[in-house]
């Protein structure tokens, strides 16, 4: 497989929005973020119909932030967590772009990346966004709100969040530099409350054949965070690496761990969902690139490719890790 690395020629982030429930801007990050809804309900009377306003209100803090029109936009790919990717889907009815809808779990934003950077590579002007609902997606996955389950500590907090970008051909500070495509990954994990176990290897695995086929190291960069391991994930991801050569240090951090306190906030082992790593990239690591705070970042799209279907029937949980590698211009 020698085509595994793909590398941008003219692929540029120009903007990022983000929006936040209220947990979120509680968090860590909180005043970083874009805007946030106090009641986690948008305005709407279900939790669905939530997701998709706070999809709409983050991209069209994109578009205005970018100082764009949607007729400037030649295309839009995004997804969420919920069946047939009904949040964004909606969202972006009667906008007229042409829309492409995704689904990678928690990987989604960074596969957006990757899809938007090829296009942008073509001349397109291209907008991506990924979002999750805690609400919607615990409606889904697990129980309703109403029934009141206890979770493991191993559980992770669906993040109620969105982060959307805008790229394109044009030079700007943050360049999109190379990516890898993950590959399925199988632990034998069954449990939908340990996604983080389940993760953590393509994590590694995706980290690991980026390095070899690029030669660079992880002192090469300020930060490689992925996508929402969260704590039990990213330790079990450190423990894997090392047992394979690779010592991860200070740089190595989990957007799933960034957004919370998890001393004071009660979100289990962090967070995940769509909405984790598209909303801290968008509020905490792109801004950072942009004023050259980091000059080299990688991001790893973490998912965890579950159904509720899947988990009736006891099925593993396989995975997938999506790498995007940024540099300030």
């Amino acid at each position: 497989m020698k085509n595994q690395l793909l590398k941008f020629n003219s692929s540029y982030l120009h903007q990022a929005a983000s929006v936040v429930g209220s947990k979120e801007r509680q968090g860590p990050l909180g005043e970083k973020f874009d805007s946030f809804s106090e009641d986690d309900r948008f305005g709407q009377d279900t939790w669905e119909k939530a997701e998709t306003e706070m999809v709409k209100r983050t991209v069209e803090a994109l578009i205005q932030k970018s100082e764009i029109e949607w007729d400037d936009i030649d295309a839009f790919a995004g997804g969420d967590l919920l069946d047939q990717c009904i949040a964004t889907s909606h969202a972006m009815n009667n906008n007229g772009v042409p829309y492409l809808g995704l689904y990678g779990a928690c990987s989604t934003a960074a596969e957006g990346l990757i899809i938007g950077s090829l296009l942008a590579e073509k001349g397109f002007t291209v907008g991506t966004v990924a979002s999750s609902h805690f609400c919607s997606a615990e409606r889904q996955y697990r129980f309703p709100l109403e029934y009141g389950s206890q979770r493991t500590p191993t559980a992770q907090n669906t993040v109620t969040g969105c982060g959307s970008f805008l790229l394109n051909s044009k030079k700007s500070d943050v360049r999109v530099k190379e990516a890898i495509i993950g590959r399925i990954q199988d632990n034998g994990i069954s449990d939908a409350n340990n996604m983080g176990a389940a993760m953590a290897t393509a994590a590694i695995d995706t980290i690991l054949r980026y390095f070899k086929k690029t030669g660079r190291t992880e002192k090469d960069f300020d930060i490689i965070a992925t996508g929402d391991l969260g704590q039990e994930g990213l330790e079990l991801g450190k423990e894997y690496a090392k047992s394979l050569g690779l010592i991860l240090g200070s740089n190595y951090v989990d957007c799933g761990m960034l957004i919370y306190d998890l001393k004071t906030q009660e979100v289990g082992a962090g967070g995940s969902g769509c909405g984790c790593s598209a909303s801290v990239f968008a509020a905490e690591i792109y801004p950072k690139i942009k004023n050259g705070e980091y000059k080299n970042a990688l991001l790893i799209g973490t998912g965890a490719l579950l159904s509720p279907k899947s988990i009736i029937q006891n099925k593993i949980i396989p995975s997938v890790a999506h790498l995007v590698c940024f540099e300030r211009v």
